[in-house]
């Protein structure tokens, strides 16, 4: 067992973290002898820095019930030496997302917001104090446990009547595991995406998986180069205006407000339409006037929408009920609803269980706040959710292996975002592009949070500039690590 020195920044108390056999190094570079003790892909970890970036969003967008308008945005960079014995920094990026990953009726933005900051610290220190020298994906696997005994101390220290929930254990963690992935690719001098194959990473997928996929490589289940383009799901909050009319506050600041003026903007084919789950009636009234307004402006354009209720319908009677209504009032616009996205309780034990088969007959039903393991994959599917939304504030090891995982269960797969600005959504971009077989990515960042977008716009112009409904995922291809920096 091997710990870091107590000068290293960030750390209030000694912590190990169980080294595996053979991985513990005493040398200061991973040549030499050391070399056969541990897979080419490993690294060692050096230092973390950690930083936070605050922003106000342009509009207030509304989902699941809830306005949010405001963000805190987690950057981390991880310090590295890769198996040849280069230094290297891997880079993340995140928003914490805390009213969407630790959704509560009794603890106030500034209480949660605070406690997924502080557990940021505490993970920082754990991340930091790691002598493990392993792949990326291993490290997460290593260190995940120590990440969620961390979310209970921070719970407790703070006194909180609901403690940190597993999700916002993942996003608090995602910008920490991005930066280790992208470490692991620069120290290879590709993308991270390319090394994903048991030699680099030390073991196959039955490792992570379980016994379904023993001798099955993780690389199979990614492309060989990025996709060069992916199609852009541009959102519809709850108080997103639909018409003119609906503005209440003109803006001037050269960006649209209303929905025929955004598509126009960015060519868009692709709307993500953000529902009520409580009010029958409003949701289907809603899609259908924003199908008729996206026809209008946009004639002959095959048309694709994500219902998303965000956990909100009581039953899948309510789901049933919808689908079938829309589709009554208009057969055009029901067909071009691609999927339907965690219309009931993330808590996918809750009791009574909410049964998903009769909904995924007529639409793939897609499981996303209820996403959190492998086990939480498996009893999705029992439920009959057919597909799953891929989402960079999960961490990139969990996207790969969800990927995977899809692949194997020939499940639909779809990539979300987190208002994701600059870096997080070159993150979330690379998942989309490298991922064999995805529906698109919500990249709602450009509406909600255009300032944090600007740095990037002539960096990756691709990525950040949209005219045809598309990212052109191409700019990714040969950019080490996952492509940010």
């Amino acid at each position: 067992m091997s710990l870091r020195g107590e000068s290293m920044k960030g750390m209030s108390r000694r912590r190990a973290i169980a080294v595996s056999a053979g991985a513990t190094l005493a040398a200061t570079t991973l040549v030499g002898r050391a070399r056969a003790a541990v897979p080419a892909g490993a690294i060692r970890i050096e230092r973390v820095r950690t930083s936070f970036q605050e922003h106000r969003y342009r509009t207030p967008y509304k989902f699941g019930g809830v306005p949010v308008d405001r963000a805190t945005i987690l950057d981390v960079e991880i310090d590295c030496v890769g198996a040849d014995g280069r230094p290297v920094t891997g880079s993340g990026s995140m928003p914490l997302g805390n009213v969407w990953s630790f959704p509560t009726r009794t603890l106030p933005y500034d209480v949660t917001l605070g406690a997924m900051k502080g557990l940021a610290g505490r993970i920082e220190a754990i991340v930091a104090g790691c002598t493990e020298v392993a792949h990326p994906l291993e490290l997460a696997r290593i260190l995940e446990p120590e990440f969620a005994k961390a979310a209970a101390e921070e719970s407790a220290a703070r006194g909180l009547a609901e403690p940190i929930p597993p999700l916002a254990v993942l996003v608090t963690a995602s910008a920490f595991d991005a930066a280790l992935h992208d470490a692991g690719g620069k120290a290879l001098g590709r993308s991270a995406f390319l090394t994903l194959t048991p030699d680099l990473i030390g073991h196959d997928l039955s490792r992570y998986l379980g016994d379904d996929f023993k001798n099955e490589n993780l690389q199979d289940s990614i492309r060989p180069a990025p996709a060069p383009r992916v199609p852009l799901f541009h959102s519809v909050g709850g108080a997103d205006p639909v018409h003119e009319s609906e503005i209440k506050e003109k803006l001037d600041d050269g960006l649209p407000q209303a929905l025929a003026d955004w598509i126009r903007f960015n060519g868009l084919e692709r709307i993500k339409i953000k529902l009520q789950g409580e009010d029958l009636a409003w949701d289907i009234e809603r899609t259908l006037a924003i199908d008729a307004v996206a026809r209008a402006t946009k004639p002959d354009t095959n048309w694709k929408y994500c219902a998303d209720f965000n956990e909100r319908c009581p039953n899948v009677e309510y789901v049933l009920e919808y689908l079938r209504k829309v589709e009554e009032k208009s057969p055009a616009c029901f067909a071009a609803i691609e999927y339907v996205e965690q219309p009931t309780s993330r808590n996918l034990r809750a009791l009574p269980r909410v049964d998903m088969h009769a909904a995924n007959k007529l639409r793939p039903i897609v499981v996303d706040e209820g996403l959190v393991d492998l086990d939480s994959l498996l009893e999705a599917r029992e439920l009959g959710y057919t597909g799953l939304a891929l989402k960079a504030c999960k961490g990139q090891s969990h996207s790969v292996l969800f990927a995977a995982a899809a692949r194997k269960y020939g499940m639909f797969l779809t990539v979300q975002d987190l208002t994701c600005p600059g870096a997080a959504l070159v993150h979330s971009a690379g998942i989309a592009a490298w991922v064999p077989g995805t529906a698109g990515l919500e990249a709602n960042a450009r509406q909600y949070l255009p300032a944090a977008n600007e740095p990037w716009a002539e960096k990756l112009p691709g990525l950040f500039k949209i005219t045809d409904g598309m990212l052109h995922t191409d700019c990714l291809a040969g950019r080490p690590g996952l492509g940010a920096v």
